[in-house]
């Protein structure tokens, strides 16, 4: 059992209570409760680009994981509504038309439904990092810190797997091939040519539950 004093569990007292300190909604506290047993959220969002200063968010999909089962009907599927033009590039690429997003939700709006269907479940994603970057553009001027919940990277547990079937001999300065189409190919997991952000979300779900089940024999 990991010492409660350890470095990493001392880290993560220490930013739990700064989060906490600096949440400007109250009403927002649930964010940290206790996390139900065995559950998690897969996210993924569908952006105008990859510069997390310039880019925005034009949908999301967060999809509930309970044990070893994929709740696909329980999810949460969201349209925002953008602050300005959307690149062509980007609506083609996203399979979405200005007509709808203009009918999507205010950033405000969108974030308080990720936060309340989110709750404190830890969150999964491959390369996380970036979608929580992003969202953290609509949920901070909610709640004045992002997205606080604890956050679980697939391609991490991807990595850990792969440089494992490897001989101790070849482990060292292995380059492992990361690509998303990968990971689904190596765990017979279906490919899409375009996957959308429910089928990311779903996908990397199941490719999750995957991992963990052979991590554990």
């Amino acid at each position: 059992m990991e010492n409660p004093l350890s470095p990493a569990r001392l880290a993560g007292a220490i930013r739990r209570e700064w989060r906490l300190r600096h949440l400007s909604q109250a009403r927002y506290g649930f964010l940290f409760d206790p996390a139900p047993e065995n559950e998690w959220v897969s996210l993924a969002c569908a952006t105008t680009g990859h510069d997390q200063e310039t880019d925005q968010v034009l949908s999301l999909c967060a999809v509930r994981v309970r044990g070893h089962r994929v709740l696909s009907s329980d999810r949460l599927e969201l349209l925002l509504r953008p602050d300005g033009p959307v690149p062509a590039e980007s609506l083609r690429r996203h399979r979405l038309r200005e007509q709808d997003l203009a009918q999507g939700l205010p950033a405000a709006e969108a974030a308080d439904e990720l936060l309340h269907f989110v709750g404190s479940r830890p969150l999964l994603g491959y390369y996380l990092e970036f979608d929580v970057a992003m969202l953290d553009q609509i949920v901070k001027p909610v709640i004045g810190i992002g997205l606080p919940q604890e956050q679980v990277e697939v391609s991490s547990l991807y990595y850990d797997w792969r440089l494992h079937q490897l001989p101790p001999y070849q482990q060292d300065g292995v380059n492992i091939d990361l690509r998303y189409s990968t990971m689904l190919q190596a765990l017979d997991l279906p490919e899409r040519e375009s996957p959308d952000p429910l089928d990311r979300a779903v996908l990397t779900a199941l490719a999750f539950i995957k991992l963990r089940q052979l991590a554990t024999g």
